[in-house]
């Protein structure tokens, strides 16, 4: 009990409207949607919520995350932001996550995922990150990538190029993210991007319940 208490922490961010039709006591739901996005494999979450009476799929925990619907919080006024992008890979299929982070917190701001990388994309990503957050007096923190810099010069942004300091933040999320998202050909035997993108969005909220 406490290896779960460790990997499940508050469920305070888990709202579970979806649940009228569920014959799954809902705190094991959100039990169960804790573990697997805290990095337990589905089937050992299910292994674990077998512990306490319940025997459900592989399929329905996926199917707990996707209809949750999280999205992290919106609102918030960071004097930093941390931007980058990485290529991430799922189910074979190559993908482009771009992140907005929160460097003093620790917390996801934003993220999405493109089939490519361009100073349009990125400009649209940011133009949902003014509309979810008041960035307009942050300063951006970003590495050397020009289109980056264009997109924040045409959106009229501040920004600093940088290489270490408050810009670790990105890239060790990006590495959990990593992590995580290499699972999913292992997971899933059909990933599509709305699938991926749902999955994202939670985890970004359960790292950001962390803090």
């Amino acid at each position: 009990m406490a290896k779960i208490a460790r990997f499940s922490g508050r469920s305070d961010w888990i709202e579970l409207d979806f649940v009228e039709r569920e014959r799954t006591p809902s705190e094991l739901m959100e039990l169960g949607i804790r573990l697997y996005l805290s990095g337990l494999s589905l089937s050992n979450t299910t292994s674990e919520l077998e512990k306490f009476g319940v025997e459900r799929s592989r399929k329905a925990v996926h199917d707990w995350v996707q209809k949750a619907d999280l999205q992290p919080a919106s609102d918030a006024s960071p004097d930093h932001v941390a931007l980058d992008e990485t290529v991430i890979r799922i189910n074979g299929q190559q993908f482009w996550l771009y992140a907005a982070v929160d460097p003093e917190a620790n917390e996801f701001l934003h993220l999405r995922s493109f089939t490519t990388t361009t100073t349009a994309l990125t400009q649209k990503f940011l133009r949902e990150l003014r509309e979810r957050h008041d960035v307009s007096d942050a300063v951006f923190l970003v590495d050397s990538a020009q289109h980056l810099a264009t997109a924040l010069d045409r959106e009229g942004l501040r920004f600093q190029t940088v290489r270490h300091g408050n810009r670790n933040a990105v890239e060790h999320l990006f590495r959990e993210i990593k992590r995580r998202t290499s699972l999913f050909s292992n997971i899933f035997s059909h990933v599509d991007p709305e699938t991926a993108e749902t999955w994202l969005q939670a985890f970004a909220v359960w790292w950001n319940s962390l803090n």
